[in-house]
């Protein structure tokens, strides 16, 4: 849940901070003191697009910090620590989590969550379980098609979920076939000249085997042997220094003056008694050691250099056919080998012989059946949710003063269109497959059981709409605790005996879930656990500041005498808020 926000320099508010706690909170002021910016702050938390526009004229920036408590299931416990450990964020000491969102003066946003910069999309994803906003305008997205099956496959969710999983997972191998079997169909004389080319090319490549850094190897070999004959001088007369060579053109054998002086200063010194002088023969003794270390080293050195005239030749020649691959190819015989790599898996996907197309078309023929039967049991499981969800949100309507009204959810399967592209056949029709199935959901509101049910677009008024949206709120909820739920002026349009009963519907939706809510009516505030309000403060130079303050029982009645149209300093405006009180108060217990 939310436990604490801090906001600075957004719109009229200049600095403000709030604690929030279990249960139902209301936040209420008078109009134009900056209630709105509390929700837009929420917003923002919740990733929302940053508006240069919000920020307090006069500021560089505006800042939102929030505070959570991960008071939630486990699944959404994991979800949460694996996005703090892919982010490197971390918990304060005492387990919350604080998410901070800047949007400067000049349009740039910045979001840090648990101390740690991070793209506003993750601050989105880390909030997304925890914290859903229902702005003023959030009715009018209940009116769109998507938003209304989306409303119903929450609902049904441990039957619908995976059913959507499968069959999205069917209809992307089905359509993924289905295109393979288009393209080879449709420009076989291409793809076919393209496996020519391929198959030409990966013929010369292995016909060359190249090995895996080969010419970086060759040209350091070339300039090895292009100095053969000065290596091989060198070596022969280092070694002849050392331990002596033999002299072809006098046919003596040349003893190395190094050893043989080294050998005879041991000599002289072994051959007297001292003790200073017994370490030199130990140290000529390891000089003699290391010295002809050396001589072995360079004989094998010399017996290793190629004797053959003709590998230089072999060398260069095989540059040679390394450097035509590296020319048609890739810069260098690495990237010729992943060149060939790629298209070994190209051609593998080119074959259009007639047995190759066969087996592809019987893939699709098997990825459509399997997407078919995925797309009707998903659409059987809607059905069944649709009555269910059809009763439970007109039960919770006529507690919302609305009579007898009944909301009717409709599922009809979506007929494909002359521009469908790839229509699917379940149960011998042809029918749009979308990602989110063959499903058309479509809410309807009847104005009493007799009535004809209607689209809410053209049925419902604002203040109908609304209610509508917190019916399926208090339904949706069901058992899943710990989201925090805010509402922006869901009782608009509504007042009298409505105004009561979306009050008491907060306060039970408020069992579940931490439910904060921006309203005007005192019907609706008096159920609050906590009442906060927005005040308004003009200084001397008409710049308007608000900030946020916790009401005591005292201030409340005031607050809400205000509420009621302006009586707040009148006894008889005040009698009337504490007896709203008790009335929102019984209702509570009854309920």
């Amino acid at each position: 849940m939310l436990a604490e926000i801090r906001i600075d320099s957004l719109g009229v508010i200049s600095e403000a901070s709030a604690q929030f706690h279990e249960g139902l909170t209301v936040l209420t002021g008078e109009t134009g003191a900056g209630k709105t910016m509390v929700v837009t702050s929420l917003h923002l938390l919740s990733g929302a697009r940053a508006d240069a526009g919000r920020v307090r004229l006069g500021a560089s920036r505006a800042v939102v910090e929030g505070r959570f408590v991960t008071d939630v299931s486990p699944a959404t416990e994991r979800e949460i620590v694996r996005i703090l450990e892919s982010s490197g964020a971390e918990r304060d000491e005492d387990g919350s989590i604080i998410a901070v969102r800047t949007v400067g003066s000049d349009g740039r946003s910045r979001a840090h969550l648990g101390g740690r910069s991070v793209p506003a999309g993750v601050l989105s994803e880390f909030t997304d379980p925890l914290l859903t906003v229902h702005g003023q305008n959030d009715q009018l997205r209940l009116l769109r098609p998507d938003q209304q099956r989306n409303a119903l496959d929450r609902f049904g969710d441990k039957t619908i979920g995976s059913l959507l999983t499968r069959y999205r997972k069917h209809r992307r191998e089905w359509l993924d076939a289905r295109s393979e079997l288009i393209e080879r169909t449709s420009k076989a004389r291409e793809l076919a000249q393209e496996a020519d080319q391929l198959t030409f090319a990966l013929n010369e490549i292995d016909g060359v085997a190249p090995e895996p850094g080969e010419d970086a190897s060759i040209v350091a070999e070339v300039r090895r042997l292009s100095d053969l004959d000065s290596l091989r001088s060198a070596a022969e007369e280092a070694h002849a220094a050392l331990a002596g060579s033999d002299d072809l053109s006098s046919g003596e054998v040349r003893v190395s003056p190094a050893l043989d002086l080294m050998s005879e200063a041991r000599a002289r010194i072994e051959s007297v008694t001292d003790t200073d002088l017994d370490g030199l023969a130990a140290r000529l003794a390891d000089a003699i050691a290391v010295v002809t270390d050396v001589a072995g080293d360079l004989n094998s050195y010399l017996a290793g250099l190629p004797a053959d005239p003709g590998a230089l030749d072999s060398l260069l020649s095989r540059q040679s056919e390394l450097k035509t691959l590296t020319r048609k190819y890739a810069a260098d015989v690495d990237g010729v080998l992943e060149w060939a790599e790629t298209a070994r898996a190209r051609l593998s996907k080119l074959d259009v012989s007639s047995d190759a197309l066969g087996l592809l078309s019987k893939q699709v023929e098997e990825t459509a059946a399997l997407t078919a039967d995925a797309a009707a049991k998903l659409s059987a499981a809607r059905v069944k949710a649709a009555s269910k969800l059809s009763k439970s949100v007109s039960a919770e309507l006529a507690g919302l003063a609305m009579g007898r009204a009944g909301l009717e959810v409709s599922v009809r399967q979506q007929v494909a269109g002359a521009q469908d592209s790839a229509p699917l056949n379940v149960g011998g029709v042809e029918l749009h497959a979308g990602s989110g199935g063959v499903d058309e959901v479509e809410f309807r509101l009847s104005a009493h059981s007799g009535a004809p049910s209607l689209p809410i677009s053209k049925s419902a008024s604002g203040g109908e709409l609304s209610r509508v949206m917190l019916a399926l709120e208090v339904v949706l909820a069901g058992s899943d605790t710990g989201a925090t739920m805010v509402f922006d002026e869901v009782d608009a349009g509504v007042g009298g005996r409505a105004a009561v009963e979306i009050g008491r519907r907060l306060a039970k939706l408020a069992r579940t879930h931490q439910v904060i809510v921006v309203t005007h009516l005192p019907q609706v505030a008096a159920f609050a656990d906590t009442h906060l309000v927005v005040d308004k403060v003009d200084d001397e130079g008409g710049v308007v500041s608000s900030g946020v303050r916790t009401l005591s029982d005292s201030e409340r009645v005031v607050e809400l005498a205000r509420m009621l149209a302006g009586l707040d300093d009148t006894e008889t405006g005040r009698a009337h808020a504490e007896e709203l009180l008790e009335i929102a108060s019984a209702a509570r217990v009854t309920d």
